[in-house]
């Protein structure tokens, strides 16, 4: 047999790096089919962001009408107001010639487009609610899809991919990563289509209603656009560090944190402190690159808008003296100024936004093209299942051609105790992590009933193989939902038969809330021993046809061990059971002993037979013993 052709590899199907690129059509196309169950809510956005552009240009032009209808008969209003004595009666004849001059018509027109310019600026305010809303709520929506893809692609990983990779880089692609999508639609994709339209829409109006001034205001543009295109180059490499150093500090804090027992007790605070320090540093200085190039483009699109602004002012001015343009055409202009810098500056920050997004949905689809899943083809049923295994020449490796479990024949009968024995790294617990499918063997068979594991359903599989560890993890929850781990199916009475089993009910009800006491994180409030007594119930209200025990007994003390014992004799009966131990007084009763050494069956029997031979086993326990 060649071992080098056994081994399996983690497969990952990536997507293509989108690091420089603004826009990935590729990935955008990922990203937006997520939006198709939405795709109503889109288009009336779209439709939305288009009214906003096109409604966006008539304020200008509604108060330049304005100006320009209220001033026509300024001249000689201001010649008779130099003259006039401003008594009571020369205010009263004022009035009485403003009424003349101006005459009802012109009023009613200067009305009608007050009025015209307030309904516009309402409907404006409403419509930008409502676009504002939408696009915020499907970008929430498509992130909520697509987060619940991602973790459910995270559940269904081989143990192995957790094995080389770092919780909080996991952490940062299920959270901050994709809250970074969202932003593709409420602040990316969309604004960018609206700023777009909007600055179409101001240039092709300027154009038609002066094309003079319209070429004065845009003598600054060629400049403003190189500008906008190096500050989105400058900002897009800043963004790229940004993520890096917030998912290198999302992953160190995660596992010191879990480790704060070790750096305390070893007094290392200081280094850790130190190396914080250091990878804080690297996020300060990511940051701070970006803001530079903030501070640096914003007051140059200020400049460059001022000079506009005094272009056209310098040159309108004249025009309107010389009756080439109105005093409404100037003040006009100098609304779609504004109008036309400011899209063009946000431009580049909504770009910079949309970047964001695609390197978040880059890191995020690269998790969900990882094939590092357990197969799951099985379609047979555990309901009838005995508990009879076998292992036939079984060869294991973690990686590569470092097998762990070499050409391995083992066979367990049902409702027999076996205990696996053997130094650390012989092999014991991979082969409970090959027999609960937790990884994967390359070579050989494991028969569950006379069946191949894999032809089992996986979650049936699971759920007749019950697994006790020996570093038990509780979650911030109740004793009881610690025990069913959210199984509504499990009732209370279930439970609590189990914790009987085990000589667990007393302390349980001892707790100040029973059954309903929060355990905190990771367990907190609970011994050593309580902890493994809870997962001893946990393993038994599941009523599997196997039980492994990992080492239950290694981790309490004399005490706790005894109850342990006694729950073990108690749970183990009628089942098929595997015990894993280093104290070799927990297993003496097995109905089989292996002794494993660096992946290999040196012998087995019961514990008599074992000491006769003078072998392995007899070393271990004298070595214990004497």
């Amino acid at each position: 047999m060649s071992a080098a052709s056994t081994a399996i590899p983690v497969k990952e199907k990536v997507t293509k790096e989108v690091q420089g690129k603004a826009f990935d059509r590729e990935l955008f196309g990922r990203v937006f089919a997520f939006a198709k169950p939405y795709r109503t809510v889109f288009r009336v956005t779209v439709l939305l962001t288009v009214i906003l552009s096109l409604v966006g240009v008539v304020r200008p032009i509604l108060l330049g009408w304005l100006v320009d209808v209220a001033s026509s008969n300024y001249d000689q209003l201001f010649a008779l107001a130099d003259g006039a004595n401003w008594n009571a009666r020369s205010i009263a004849w004022m009035a009485e010639v403003v009424r003349d001059l101006v005459g009802a018509g012109t009023w009613t027109l200067v009305w009608a487009i007050t009025i015209t310019i307030v309904v516009v600026l309402v409907v404006e305010t409403v419509v930008q609610y409502v676009q504002a809303y939408w696009t915020s709520w499907l970008g929430q929506a498509v992130t909520f899809d697509l987060r619940q893809k991602l973790y459910a692609k995270v559940l269904a990983f081989k143990l192995r991919y957790f094995d080389r990779t770092p919780i909080g880089t996991l952490v940062t692609r299920v959270i901050s990563d994709i809250e970074t999508i969202d932003d593709i639609f409420s602040q990316g994709l969309l604004m960018i289509m609206g700023d777009i339209l909007k600055l179409v829409v101001v240039v092709v109006v300027m154009f038609v209603y002066n094309w003079k001034l319209a070429l004065l205001s845009m003598l600054p543009i060629p400049l403003l656009l190189w500008s906008t295109n190096y500050f989105k180059n400058s900002i897009q490499r800043s963004f790229q560090d940004v993520r890096t150093q917030v998912a290198r500090l999302n992953a160190f804090v995660q596992e010191h944190i879990q480790a704060m027992s070790i750096v305390q007790l070893f007094g290392r605070e200081k280094q850790e402190y130190a190396k914080f320090q250091a990878i804080n540093r690297e996020h300060r200085k990511a940051h701070i690159r970006g803001v530079l190039a903030y501070s640096i483009f914003f007051p140059v699109v200020e400049i460059l808008s001022a000079v506009s602004l005094a272009f056209l002012v310098w040159w309108g001015v004249r025009d309107v003296l010389a009756g080439v343009a109105t005093v409404g055409d100037l003040f006009a202009y100098i609304l779609f100024i504004n109008m036309l810098f400011r899209p063009i500056r946000q431009l580049a920050d909504r770009f910079n936004v949309l970047q964001m997004g695609m390197v978040g949905s880059e890191r995020v689809f690269k998790v969900l093209d990882t094939e590092a899943q357990v197969a799951d083809r099985g379609t047979r049923s555990t309901k009838d299942l005995r508990g009879d295994i076998s292992f036939k020449k079984v060869w294991f490796a973690y990686d590569g051609e470092d097998f762990v479990l070499k050409d391995i024949d083992l066979d367990v009968y049902a409702g027999q105790m076996i205990a696996l024995v053997g130094a650390t790294g012989s092999g014991k617990s991979s082969i409970v992590n090959v027999l609960s499918r937790a990884y994967e063997f390359q070579e050989g068979e494991i028969l569950l009933d006379g069946e191949d594991i894999r032809t089992y359903s996986l979650a049936e599989l699971r759920k007749s193989i019950s697994v006790v560890l020996q570093d038990v993890f509780l979650f911030s929850d109740t004793v009881h939902n610690n025990i069913t781990l959210g199984d509504p199916t499990i009732s209370r009475e279930a439970v609590i038969a189990a914790a009987r089993a085990v000589q667990a009910h007393d302390f349980i009800k001892r707790l100040p809330n029973g059954y309903d006491t929060e355990v905190r994180e990771r367990g907190g409030i609970l011994s050593l021993g309580q902890r493994q007594l809870i997962a001893f119930i946990r393993a038994v209200v599941n009523e599997p046809r196997v039980l492994i025990l990992d080492e239950a007994t290694s981790s309490v003390d004399s005490t706790s061990e005894l109850l342990i014992q006694q729950a073990t004799e108690r749970i183990t009966k009628g089942r098929t059971s595997i015990v894993i131990a280093h104290r070799l007084s927990t297993i003496q009763n097995a109905d089989r002993i292996i002794v494993l050494d660096k992946g290999r069956i040196l012998e087995q029997g019961d514990h008599q037979e074992l000491l006769t031979q003078n072998g392995a086993y007899r070393r271990l326990y004298e070595l214990q013993f004497r």
